[in-house]
């Protein structure tokens, strides 16, 4: 059996509750989804036809998105752009899979 102290340290390092309260919220969700199936930057503006919310409430959400590293902006004038940052999230999740996977590996997992 491994050190969960030890093994787990990795996992720790990794969840970040900032992290998961931004993704936790359906319009979040909806903004990120749609900026990934776009697949390039959009303006507030332009990002705000996926919620049902104010273009205020979409910039907050924005906001967040971006201060977790999920989000890239660029001020351009009055217009401020926004892309997903897929390369860094996907190996976010893949470090956090890799961290889970080794601080309980299959054969030690406990059953309750």
């Amino acid at each position: 059996m491994t050190d969960e102290h030890t093994c787990c340290s990795d996992l720790k390092s990794l969840i970040s509750p900032g992290f998961f309260k931004a993704l936790g919220d359906p319009n979040r969700v909806a903004i990120l989804a749609s900026l990934a199936e776009r697949g390039c930057e959009l303006r507030v503006s332009e990002v705000a036809d996926c919620c049902p919310v104010d273009l205020s409430v979409v910039s907050r959400h924005l906001r967040q998105l971006r201060d977790q590293g999920l989000l890239r902006s660029e001020k351009r004038g009055k217009e401020v752009y926004y892309t997903a940052r897929i390369p860094e999230i996907v190996a976010l999740f893949r470090e956090l899979a890799d961290a889970l996977e080794s601080c309980c590996p299959e054969g030690e997992r406990r059953t309750t």
